[in-house]
């Protein structure tokens, strides 16, 4: 599950249960979407979100001990299906979020948990303790087209090919080097307190929601194309 918080301009998720692991079920997925809903009714010009997690993982992926408890095969494949349904939900939800997003990875993030984390316009990692990777070249499944577009906007050619083809786990201190997060800090709480900031900084700015959505949508026109996004169009204010 999932908690958000509003402090001022500023909106904190929290991923909250599940031992730590925040694995990517129905539930979850619902209270996510269901608190980004939220934050984007209540967003006002000037708003940030920022993603926060406790404990040993910021998100372990698909929770494939639900998928797999499924009665046969057709309905693990069913069950599978959903999450991935889910996941094109989220993708949408943090896209037309009007305001900066911010995840602050304070542990891993595998899978799904790293789709989670790119979902956001910046990544903030922890040095030690918090990887990225990949697993789904080890399982043999198929990463889902609707997805790439994320990575091949987000992650550049030899990190991203590591990433997936050599199934790389990128550490925490080699990620900045790589150009997929912004920086690291040495604990969680650092994390966490660098994420907090860096959405208030942003919120200073004042931004126009709506203008920052459309933005977002044409540096990301492979994706949205991919997930059938439209633009909005958008009166030009008077100078």
């Amino acid at each position: 599950m999932c908690s958000l918080e509003k402090r001022g301009n500023l909106f904190i998720l929290i991923l909250i249960g599940q031992n730590g692991e925040h694995r990517l079920n129905p539930n979850l997925f619902s209270s996510i979407i269901s608190a980004l809903s939220r934050a984007k009714a209540e967003s006002t010009r000037g708003s940030a979100l920022v993603t926060v997690s406790h404990g040993k993982f910021f998100c372990n992926g698909f929770d494939l001990d639900w998928v797999n408890a499924a009665g046969s095969d057709e309905e693990t494949q069913q069950r599978f299906n959903l999450l991935l349904d889910y996941l094109k939900q989220l993708v949408l939800a943090f896209i037309s979020l009007p305001m900066p997003t911010i995840a602050a990875v304070n542990g891993h993030a595998a899978a799904g948990g790293v789709v989670l984390a790119l979902c956001h316009d910046y990544v903030l990692m922890r040095r030690h303790r918090s990887v990225l990777f990949m697993i789904d070249l080890d399982l043999g499944i198929k990463i889902p087209e609707p997805f790439m577009p994320s990575f091949r906007a987000k992650i550049s050619g030899s990190a991203r090919r590591d990433l997936f083809l050599r199934g790389l786990k990128i550490k925490g201190a080699a990620a900045p080097k790589m150009g997929i997060v912004e920086a690291v800090y040495d604990g969680e709480e650092e994390v966490t307190n660098a994420g907090i900031k860096m959405a208030y900084n942003l919120a200073k700015r004042n931004w126009h929601g709506e203008v920052y959505v459309e933005i977002r949508k044409g540096l990301y026109s492979e994706l949205c194309d991919m997930l059938e996004i439209a633009s909005i169009p958008i009166a030009t204010p008077t100078l």
